[in-house]
């Protein structure tokens, strides 16, 4: 019996003759289970062991004879033991080096709808997960924090999301932690160049002059402003009193990205001293003081202005959505230096999850 040679084939190695063998059984008996899975088993031992995973899988579903569903069902195991080898082996040579152990991040961009289906099934193969899990990770808008890790393990990770038409991008946390930060405290001069005084991450004042082409991008971003506040919850019928955290405000941020120069500068409506340098709006006629008006309105005024030195510059704004994944992360963002300054806000996990986000927005594009 024909099957009976294949069978005898596969059990000595042979094959070059099971294919041949297989090849003639198939064109009599192309619907064939048995003949099926010889087929998935050549493929599985000439490494393509994808396509045999999914004739293994098929007979799983299709099949109710006890046996062949058992050989499907070693086939499987097979197939996973290889992929789980050949994924430590990578592992090893891609962290082999001391510089790819270093600590990094791996993000996910976001997907249009009409491709997320066939992405959620690439990304459930590639990290080993359910599909409906794989398809909630990918986010519809924004970035993800996706995973934290050595950047060499990350890298091979995005390597493969990235062939397989999954956007993403990863960069090592030091890169991140030598941009340095300018803390913007007032526009001194705008024209022909502008003029700012700033203060670098030791605490020294001084002045930092740019060409408004010299930014490339903005980064914008909501800080939430949190406070303690003493509860009480008269439903419960007592007067017992509880500290809990509620959001107070928020703080406005905005980065001016100066690839050239390798560094950023950091605006907060919170720390601006507006009363100094140039003036954003005309002051009222009734002649109030420029630093009696609303931080908010003064803040909306320096966006604008902004805006209209840097027209065709991209911004990125869309923090909350990336912020959310991030501060997931604590033990990540506690080893961040956030070069963010807001009185009584030093422990907020979004102050470095901001730095990170604006910083991986320097990374990704210069």
């Amino acid at each position: 019996m024909l099957l009976d040679q294949i069978a005898a084939a596969f059990d000595r190695q042979d094959y070059r003759t099971a294919a041949k063998l297989l090849k003639q059984f198939l064109q009599e008996s192309p619907q064939n289970a048995w003949g099926q899975f010889y087929k998935a088993r050549l493929y599985e031992v000439t490494g393509r062991r994808e396509a045999a995973g999914e004739i293994y899988r098929q007979l799983l579903r299709d099949m109710s004879n006890p046996k062949l569903a058992t050989q499907a069902r070693q086939g499987i195991q097979r197939l996973d033991q290889i992929a789980q080898i050949e994924h430590k082996k990578a592992m090893t040579q891609a962290t082999a080096n001391p510089e790819n152990a270093e600590p990094g991040v791996l993000v996910l961009e976001s997907m249009p709808s009409d491709a997320r289906t066939a992405a959620a099934q690439n990304l459930a193969k590639i990290m080993k997960l359910d599909a409906y899990t794989a398809r909630m990770q990918i986010p519809n808008r924004g970035w993800r924090l996706y995973r934290v890790g050595a950047i060499g393990a990350l890298q091979h990770y995005g390597q493969q999301l990235r062939n397989a038409e999954i956007p993403a991008f990863w960069t090592a946390l030091d890169a991140l932690q030598k941009l340095p930060v300018f803390q913007v405290h007032y526009v001194q001069e705008y024209q022909p160049q502008a003029i700012v005084v700033c203060q670098n991450e030791q605490g020294q004042l001084g002045s930092l002059k740019f060409d408004w082409s010299e930014v490339c991008q903005r980064v914008e971003g909501l800080l939430p402003i949190f406070e303690q506040v003493v509860d009480t919850d008269l439903r419960k019928g007592t007067t017992e009193r509880q500290r809990k955290q509620t959001t107070q405000d928020y703080a406005h941020l905005c980065d001016l990205h100066l690839p050239k120069r390798r560094c950023i500068l950091r605006l907060c409506d919170l720390n601006y001293q507006f009363h100094q340098g140039i003036a954003f709006s005309a002051p009222p006629k009734d002649s109030v003081a420029i630093d009696q008006a609303t931080s908010r309105i003064q803040w909306n005024n320096l966006i604008a202005f902004l805006k209209y030195q840097l027209p065709q510059q991209p911004v990125w704004s869309e923090f909350q959505t990336f912020g959310e994944t991030a501060i997931d992360h604590a033990l990540l963002l506690k080893r961040l230096h956030s070069h963010v300054h807001l009185f009584g806000q030093d422990t907020s996990p979004w102050n470095p999850a901001f730095h990170l986000y604006s910083g991986l927005a320097f990374l990704r594009e210069f």
